[in-house]
This record gives C-alpha cells, structure tokens and sequence, in this order.
C-alpha cells in the first residue's frame, strides 16, 4: 500500500449520525422501526441475526446518501430504509471506509467486515431490478465489538487504530 494510501485509510474526520434503525424478530418477517437498541455480542437485542454470534452479518448499515441513488434506479421518488431490510441507516460518513475498522455508534464499538451484498429479497421488496438498484449501495456489514445502546441521532465515528 502507498504511503498516500496508508494516509488515507487512517484518516476519516468526518463524524456521522443514526437517522433510522430497525429489527426483525425472524428471516421473512416485516422490519420493525426503533428509537434505541441494545447490541450485545452477537448482534442487535430482538434481531434474528443475533442467534448466530459467529456471523459477520451481525449488524446491517446503510448510508443514507444512497437512499436517493436506489430511488432513482428504481424509479421512485423515496425509498424507506426499512424496505432494504438493513438494521442502521447512518449519513455523514463513508459507510465504505469503515470496512476493516473499527467504529463507534452511540455507546457501542464495531468492526466492519464486509460490504452487504443485495439478495433476492431486494427482488421482491423493490420489485423487477432491486438486486441491481443495491449493488455498490447495499452498505456494509459489522460485528458488535463493545456492547452498548444505539439510539437515534447518535454520532457515528471511526477509531483510530
């Protein structure tokens, strides 16, 4: 890695917020909006991801910034977040620059393992091209680090590693 590129990764000022969170109690099941989470390890508190604590698939964020984008590709005026099915929409911060890193959000630490991918789920949420509408907006996902409460409009921040 070049020395520019080193300087870069390590550099992320800017501070994001938590604009909308969600659950979902089972696979299939519609999500539910929150005002406050508790995430543990493993996962978020009443989220069916939180049965597999060895998943990287934790947590699900999606960037706010985005939501515009996936709008358009799908020609619609607004996409609700809870129709992408991720757990924490968060704007203000390249959710993409986190991946590797570790970040705070609200009371909570996480690691950024991996972009989240659309699935055949965006098919049937958006409709005829929802997996291509997502790709390179799907967010990313995250593991729970630090236990600790999330709540609406908390800061999201990067760690200096």
């Amino acid at each position: 890695m070049s020395t520019r590129a080193y300087e870069l990764k390590q550099t992320l000022p800017q501070i994001g917020r938590v604009d909308w969170m969600g659950v979902r109690s089972a696979r299939h099941q519609p999500v539910i909006s929150v005002d406050a989470v508790e995430c543990r390890i493993g996962g978020l508190v009443g989220d069916h991801h939180r049965v597999r604590t060895a998943s990287k698939r934790q947590v699900t964020l999606i960037q706010a910034e985005h939501l515009p984008a996936i709008a358009s590709l799908m020609q619609c005026e607004r996409i609700d977040p809870a129709t992408l099915r991720r757990n924490l929409c968060i704007s203000g911060i390249n959710l993409l620059a986190l991946m590797g890193r570790r970040f705070r959000v609200g009371a909570a630490v996480f690691l950024g393992v991996a972009p989240c991918d659309p699935c055949h789920r965006m098919e049937v949420a958006l409709g005829a091209g929802g997996i291509t509408a997502l790709c390179g907006h799907g967010g990313i996902t995250a593991q729970v680090l630090q236990p600790g409460v999330v709540r609406l409009h908390d800061a999201v921040s990067a760690l200096n590693d």
